[in-house]
């Protein structure tokens, strides 16, 4: 319908398909169907350029009242405060404590929102998401696996060390150090282990490890090296913890991603205000 008026404003095919955007061929079938559902013509096509046929006229007035009360059911819709279920999922490394006022903000801005929250690793939660069972997640990731993805940030990580052992470590330390790691499939320890192989090196893991405070306790006993966010270690000193320079070779960088579900409907503003406030965080 909307083709239709359009091309009933422009008296061009080649207009339309201009404004839309669509190519020329696609606007006639637009029109075509749109004929084949009423069970008339409504152009003209003896002249050149075609014309508004007798019934083309009629049906232009009524095809301008649907799309014009069309426009005010959507309308409606968007100024209506969000509500229902928001099925949010947050991948390890993000979901931490600085998170908990960022979800007290968003509950008490949209109070008709039940947030239902889900961590876990960065993969499982695109694929839940993919199937359905997530409204929308939280990523880290260092590639661009969905169309509905936007970018709030990076994410640069570290190399860790007992601080003691900080000064003076070799640029070859980190080929014979073992590695303090969280299990599989850990976005940071895959980014990892591709840096180690373009290197030439081998990743040596010395524990697998998903807590992330007895990391820290087995890094401070000089059990092996990890990997921390760089934001951690600028924001707060951590006793016994210190970062060596490598990691900057290794170039151990995840971009924070929000994927979300093209079904959302008047959720969407909802998951703008959350990925806002985390991009904010992150800068």
């Amino acid at each position: 319908m909307r083709t239709f008026v359009l091309f009933a404003e422009e008296g061009s095919i080649q207009k339309v398909a201009e404004r839309l955007p669509l190519t020329q061929p696609a606007v006639t079938r637009q029109i075509q169907r749109l004929e084949q559902l009423l069970g008339f013509e409504l152009l003209d096509r003896r002249q050149k350029p075609s014309a508004l046929a007798p019934l083309g006229v009629e049906a232009l007035a009524r095809c301008r009242k649907v799309l014009a009360a069309y426009d005010e059911f959507t309308q409606m819709a968007s100024q209506r405060d969000p509500e229902g279920m928001l099925r949010l999922g947050v991948a390890h490394g993000i979901a931490g404590s600085a998170l908990v006022p960022i979800i007290r903000d968003l509950r008490q801005r949209f109070p008709n929102v039940m947030l239902r929250l889900t961590t876990g690793w960065s993969q499982p939660l695109s694929e839940q998401l993919g199937r359905g069972h997530l409204d929308a997640a939280v990523l880290l990731s260092a590639e661009v696996v969905a169309d509905r993805l936007s970018i709030l940030g990076q994410e640069h990580l570290s190399i860790i060390t007992a601080s003691a052992d900080a000064a003076g470590k070799a640029s070859g330390s980190i080929a014979e150090a073992g590695w303090i790691l969280s299990p599989e499939p850990c976005e940071a320890r895959r980014l990892l282990a591709s840096a180690m192989v373009r290197r030439g090196q081998a990743l040596h893991v010395a524990a697998e490890v998903q807590d992330s405070g007895l990391q820290l306790a087995l890094v401070r006993e000089g059990l092996g090296l990890s990997l921390l966010p760089r934001r951690v270690l600028e924001r707060a000193a951590i006793p016994g913890i210190a970062a060596i320079q490598e990691a900057d070779d290794l170039g151990l960088v995840l971009d924070v991603q929000m994927q979300r579900s093209p079904h959302l409907r008047s959720l969407d503003p909802v998951v703008d205000v959350l990925a806002q406030a985390i991009g904010a965080w992150m800068g």
